[in-house]
């Protein structure tokens, strides 16, 4: 007989079975206390569980299910799995002609936003953290980050009164600077696309600027010190140090900037409407899927949740390609 249960016989005589037997479920009930913690902890957490199953789980459960089924809402019989259709949507898709060309108009802006975009916070920042005055520097930063808080709506609004034909400030400059016949922003096929551009610059910038700050902020100044000891001027300083520093934060910013793909509420508040501007020249994915799912027809949401599922591969394979491509330790 081994020398632990020789020992548990021994107990056992001495303190009875019963003793014995409750010492050993006390221990067992420590064990599985130690192991789930306290139990009041889950009740506490309960409610914001709760909480994320009812309007983030559920909803990308259903959505996902959505994208495989021709769900109307106008229509009940294709409610439920009654609407399953499989990859039909998915080979309409690949039919459609205007939500390709919808998709490609996403592109070009996202190509003509995102540089932009980077380039101007990327410059405001630099600028910003040569500003030694805590105080002043203060101030700046708050007024880079003003456009983000105001609500979009009102943002917009704004630039179209700006971008207004006759009595737009821009327009009225342009014509006290000679310019007989200004363009009409808002109104020419050609001139849409681009017009939509600056408003979502001036909207966007201030958070990507913030970023970059705080990269800025982070890099150790003695770096900076040993490299002006050198004999390194300014530019090199920025070449050599602070752009491959701040590769975890163009990595972060250009992850942000992948979801202007769909970009919807700029052009359904500048253009009035799901229209797309003039001749939909402004018809991006994130509007042609809204018109879809709740505008024309019998509301298809089911052919809108393909869309959107679609959107979300693109996103996903960007992020892929920003990290393959700005992988760095710090990421």
């Amino acid at each position: 007989m081994s020398q632990p249960r020789v020992e548990r016989v021994d107990q056992v005589r001495e303190q009875g079975t019963g003793a014995v037997a409750t010492q050993f479920l006390r221990e067992l009930l420590g064990l599985r206390r130690e192991k789930w913690g306290n139990l009041w902890g889950y009740v506490f957490i309960a409610p914001a569980v709760l909480l994320y199953f009812v309007f983030q789980a559920w909803p990308i459960l259903r959505g996902l299910f959505m994208a495989f089924s021709d769900y109307r809402w106008l229509i009940p019989q294709t409610h439920g799995w009654a609407g399953f259709n499989g990859l039909a949507n998915w080979v309409e898709m690949f039919r459609d002609e205007t939500f390709w060309q919808s998709f490609l108009i996403a592109v070009k802006f996202s190509l003509m936003f995102v540089p932009l975009t980077l380039i101007l916070s990327l410059l405001t920042a630099v600028l910003i953290s040569q500003i030694n005055n805590g105080f002043s520097a203060a101030i700046y930063r708050v007024i880079a980050y003003m456009p983000v808080i105001l609500p979009i709506s009102i943002g917009m609004l704004v630039w179209v009164k700006l971008f207004d034909v006759r009595f737009g400030y821009l327009n009225v400059l342009l014509q006290d600077f000679g310019m007989a016949n200004p363009p009409n922003w808002l109104g020419s096929p050609k001139m849409a696309l681009y017009t939509m551009v600056l408003p979502t610059v001036w909207s966007k910038f201030g958070s990507w600027t913030l970023l970059f700050l705080i990269g800025i902020y982070n890099i150790n100044r003695e770096i900076y010190e040993a490299a002006r000891v050198d004999g390194a001027s300014g530019w090199r300083q920025f070449l050599n140090i602070t752009l491959p520093l701040l590769k975890p934060v163009f990595t972060l910013v250009l992850v942000l900037g992948s979801g202007v793909v769909s970009v919807t509420e700029e052009s359904m508040l500048l253009f009035g409407g799901t229209t797309g501007g003039p001749a939909e020249s402004a018809l991006t994915t994130g509007v042609y899927l809204y018109r879809t799912a709740f505008i024309h027809g019998d509301m298809r949401m089911g052919y809108a949740a393909t869309l959107s599922l679609f959107l979300g591969l693109v996103n996903m394979l960007i992020t892929v390609f920003v990290f393959t491509t700005l992988r760095s330790e710090r990421a």
